[in-house]
């Protein structure tokens, strides 16, 4: 049995939240819920949610950059939950990244189906990055060199498509830190050098070959396959 898709829901409004999290944990989904901007990106950088429920109005940072922020670093479909309808505001919501916008209130089995044709067009879109014998499938988190399955970590794996997606490219330790793990933390290079052994002794183990990823000393790091 596969597992469950994870929702991550984003609303300050806490009787909200309750009875849309009890709705959607009813239908099978694994459910988080954040009442800030914030906790909102800390939490989809840390879960990976396949679905966020975003709403526009949130205390401290908006919904519409929180939206920017997350796809700009993690691969999940999100849908704007608003009070407001007007078609200005859908627009900006769709053009910040939203893959829809939903207005409150709003009918339940309206919002379901909502969810599963994201969702649906979420997995029917996904394409393998591919660089040489290595293929990586990011909507599932699937990794193989060749025939060999690459055991990898959520973290890992997004660190592995950053490389793959730019292979041949020195990838500084900051221009890393800031698109696998996001602007909090930024100065902690030493997460990245940590993170890069251990890929490093996973892409060595399914290939043979332990200069994969090359160090530029000074510089970062670039994915070389030959």
């Amino acid at each position: 049995m596969g597992r469950n898709l994870k929702v991550l829901l984003v609303d300050d409004e806490e009787s909200f939240v309750a009875s849309l999290s009890y709705v959607l944990s009813r239908e099978g989904y694994d459910v988080s819920v954040a009442y800030d901007g914030e906790k909102a990106l800390e939490m989809a950088m840390s879960e990976h949610p396949d679905l966020v429920l975003l709403d526009v109005m949130l205390p401290g940072k908006s919904g519409l950059e929180v939206c920017r922020q997350i796809k700009a670093r993690v691969r999940a479909a999100i849908i704007m939950l608003t009070a407001r309808d007007g078609e200005m505001d859908m627009v900006v919501g769709l053009e910040a990244g939203a893959d829809d916008y939903v207005s409150k209130p709003f009918n339940l089995s309206v919002l379901l189906a909502r969810i599963r044709a994201v969702l649906r067009r979420q997995a029917g879109a996904e394409e393998a990055v591919s660089v040489g014998p290595l293929v990586l499938m990011p909507g599932s988190y699937n990794a193989r060199w060749d025939e060999v399955s690459l055991d990898l970590t959520p973290r890992l794996f997004q660190l592995l498509l950053l490389l793959a997606e730019n292979p041949g490219k020195v990838l500084s330790r900051d221009e890393i830190l800031d698109r696998v793990w996001g602007y909090e933390y930024l100065g902690q290079t030493r997460t990245v050098d940590v993170h890069i052994h251990w890929l490093r002794e996973a892409l060595a183990q399914a290939s043979g070959s332990p200069d994969i990823i090359q160090t530029v000393r000074g510089v970062g790091y670039r994915l070389v396959i030959p």
